[in-house]
């Protein structure tokens, strides 16, 4: 069966079904288009491009909630999106969400699929919960998880407890807690810690450690301040490595007994009226910073600078949104640009 009719049968299925739900059911679309460019590169063309749409559904309602979303990429097109091969149409997003109000503050949840977390709201860093330190997103990341997670909301806070695994039989996995305050005043606060804990239940396995914190308050409507930090280490056992059951720690990066702290800091400029707000959405200028990070890649010392920055502008026009930011690569001083169109369909 083609996958055109595979997509076209999962999507009116699913509008099938929410009518007999007692709830709003919407389909979702968009178009997608970016190119990124290194400086650096010798080459004259693209360093990396693609066109891909992601279609699917959402149903709203109030004691059940449920999206299915497919990533679809053009034949004619690759589908290698820093350094990760992808489907040329994946099953990127399928959760639902079962709710249970307890009271007038507090309500339970219960969710189980596929979603992601990309919660630091940075241009390109972040999320360093879930993140390997080796890779700068572009705009939005895949930190994407197979989990059961149970949530508690209570007034301004949001507690979930997730246990995600990374294989068919539960044999590799860890367990993620986070913690949402959404205060009445513009603060808003995050704190997760994950580790692999599943891991070590059957296997011989290093146990790493990830706490991070991330905090966006703004000044006055118009600028933002945001930034996280995160603390990471694998435990330094000594474990037999030559056993059947040994599995490498979750990233090569990550070595046993070494730390690493990385954080970054960042400012949003969102014009609300004037030229300005004609001009622009958002201007956001970021810097990171990760203390050796040559460790990171197992390279020779001054290869890459601990310091990493980037400068990003926004417009969103009607249903669709233009990203074009330059940040640096390697060292601070080898430039990378990249553009990215999403159009929404509704």
């Amino acid at each position: 069966m083609k996958y055109s009719k595979i997509a076209t049968a999962l999507i009116f299925g699913m509008a099938t079904f929410a009518f007999a739900l007692d709830g709003d059911f919407s389909l979702k679309g968009n178009v997608q288009t970016q190119v990124t460019k290194s400086i650096a590169d010798d080459e004259h063309n693209f360093s990396s491009g693609w066109f891909r749409a992601n279609v699917g559904g959402q149903y709203k309602g109030e004691s059940l909630e449920g999206l299915i979303m497919l990533r679809i990429f053009a034949p004619e097109f690759g589908n290698k999106i820093e350094g990760k091969m992808y489907d040329k149409i994946l099953a990127d997003l399928y959760w639902v969400n079962y709710k249970w109000n307890l009271g007038e503050n507090d309500m339970l949840n219960l969710k189980l699929g596929r979603w992601k977390t990309d919660w630091s709201q940075s241009t390109h860093f972040g999320t360093y919960v879930d993140k390997e330190l080796t890779k700068r997103g572009l705009w939005m990341r895949d930190y994407s998880h197979n989990a059961v997670e149970l949530g508690w909301k209570h007034g301004l806070s949001q507690l979930n407890a997730m246990l995600a695994t990374q294989d068919g039989n539960a044999n590799r996995g860890y367990l993620r807690i986070e913690e949402d305050m959404k205060f009445t005043f513009p603060l808003e606060m995050k704190v997760a810690y994950r580790s692999n804990v599943v891991d070590v239940l059957q296997n011989t396995a290093y146990l790493t450690h990830r706490l991070a914190a991330y905090a966006s308050y703004n000044v006055i409507p118009e600028l933002r301040v945001y930034g996280e930090y995160s603390c990471i280490y694998t435990q330094n056992d000594k474990l037999d490595k030559t056993a059947d059951n040994y599995i490498a720690p979750e990233t090569k990066y990550y070595l046993p007994g070494i730390y690493f702290q990385p954080f970054y800091l960042g400012l949003d400029f969102a014009p609300q009226t004037g030229i300005l707000n004609t001009l622009m959405s958002n201007f956001m200028v970021e810097w990171e910073f990760i203390d050796k990070r040559d460790n990171l890649y197992a390279a020779q010392e001054h290869t890459y600078d601990d310091w990493a920055w980037t400068v990003a502008w926004v417009k969103k026009i009607g249903s669709s949104k233009l990203q074009f930011s330059v940040y640096s690569e390697n060292e601070m001083s080898d430039v990378g640009l990249a553009f990215r169109l999403t159009s929404t369909i509704k």
